[in-house]
C-alpha cells in the first residue's frame, strides 16, 4: 500500500501530496522536507528506491518533477514504479506532454485523476481509457454547468 504520494520540482518546491494514511500536520511536513532532500542529493544514475525510516521510497524523475512514492515494507518497488509511470501517462494522456506549469495552474484535475487512478493507496482503475472517459465526462459536465450558470435567471 502506499502511505503517501509527493510531486516536487528540482528546486524542491511541492507541487502535489497526496496522503493515504494519517499523519500530523507536523509530520506531514517533516516527511516533505526529507523526502525533498533526500531524492535531491542523490546522483542522477543512483537507484530510484531509498530505504527510509520503515518505509521503502520510490521516486522517479520526469522532466523537472520528482514523483516519490512511500511504501509499506512488504511492497513491491518495481510495481510501485510503475504506478508512478502509469499516474504519468495518464496526466500526459489528458494534458498532452504534461509539464510543471500544468500542474501548477491545474492542480484540481492532476487531483481528480490520481482519485480516479488510486484509492487507499491501491490501484483502483487499471486502464487509461476509462480514466480518460471519467476526465472527458467530468469535464463535459463542467462545461455544462458553467453554460448553465452563466446565462441570466429572468
Amino acid at each position: 500500500m502506499i502511505r503517501f504520494l509527493l510531486l516536487f520540482s528540482r528546486q524542491g518546491k511541492l507541487r502535489l501530496q497526496k496522503w493515504f494514511t494519517a499523519y500530523t500536520d507536523r509530520e506531514k511536513k517533516k516527511v516533505i522536507r526529507d523526502m525533498i532532500m533526500l531524492v535531491l542529493a542523490r546522483q542522477p544514475r543512483s537507484c530510484n528506491f531509498i530505504q527510509w525510516r520503515d518505509l521503502k521510497i520510490v521516486y522517479k524523475r520526469y522532466a523537472s518533477l520528482y514523483f516519490c512514492a512511500g511504501l509499506e515494507a512488504s511492497d513491491n518497488e518495481l510495481l510501485s514504479l510503475e504506478v508512478l509511470h502509469r499516474y504519468v501517462e495518464l496526466l500526459d494522456r489528458y494534458f498532452g506532454n504534461v509539464c510543471e506549469l500544468d500542474i501548477i495552474f491545474n492542480f484540481e484535475k492532476a487531483y481528480f485523476i490520481l482519485d480516479e487512478f488510486l484509492m487507499g493507496g491501491e490501484v483502483l482503475e487499471t486502464s487509461k481509457t476509462a480514466v480518460a472517459a471519467s476526465m472527458q465526462e467530468t469535464d463535459t459536465l463542467q462545461e455544462t454547468m458553467e453554460e448553465y450558470m452563466s446565462k441570466p435567471a429572468y
